[in-house]
């Protein structure tokens, strides 16, 4: 499932190069955006549900932080993106550039043919689709913001859909989120699994 997850998260990129309309709202929040935390929940498709704590430092840091008792972490310590199961005592690197989470944590890169903004029914809300046709390993997909004058750049972050390559489908909801607070670079150090197996 985690797998599946963070695959499709690589296109988030999309969202952050220069666009007009709603597409540059999204670009303008997200540049805006050099911390935040916010709690989130996890749905699978089986509905099985996860909470936790996502952290976000830019550049290059994310972890996603999950309740007490699921033996997985995902870290992105600024050079790498790692997935860490230590239940079973094994971990996953993803190079920071070429990772599910890479753009978001890089403002830089230019991915706006690959992501779209979804009409819907409310003026409030903004939804931005992306997909890489030539990795679609990567799946799809939907992040979701909503328009809030006190937030950065005027949008809010209230979470994503991700489809992977099956349509097996997880979504993220984020609740309490805060901005652009101080965070230690410490918060994305971890416990190697393979040595500490049952730590994070």
């Amino acid at each position: 499932m985690n797998h599946r997850f963070l695959a499709a998260l690589a296109l988030t990129p999309a969202l952050i190069a220069a666009a007009p309309g709603e597409l540059g709202l999204v670009q303008n929040h997200l540049q805006s955006v050099q911390s935040m935390t916010a709690n989130f929940t996890q749905t699978d498709r089986a509905g099985k549900v996860l909470t936790g704590v996502l952290t976000l430092k830019k550049p290059g840091k994310i972890r996603f932080q999950y309740e007490k008792g699921v033996p997985i972490l995902i870290v992105g310590d600024g050079k790498a993106l790692w997935f860490l199961d230590y239940s079973v005592g094994q971990k996953q690197r993803w190079p920071i550039g070429n990772s599910p989470l890479g753009v978001l944590l890089n403002p830089d890169k230019d991915m706006t043919r690959f992501a779209r903004v979804i009409p819907g029914g409310d003026p409030r809300v903004i939804s931005v689709e992306a997909n890489d046709p030539k990795h679609p390993e990567y799946g799809r997909i939907t992040l979701i913001f909503l328009r809030n004058a006190t937030a950065p750049g005027g949008l809010m972050l209230q979470g994503w859909v991700a489809l992977d390559a099956q349509n097996n489908r997880t979504s993220i909801r984020l609740t309490n989120t805060r901005f652009n607070a101080p965070v230690s670079d410490g918060t994305f150090r971890f416990n190697d699994p393979q040595h500490k197996t049952g730590q994070r």
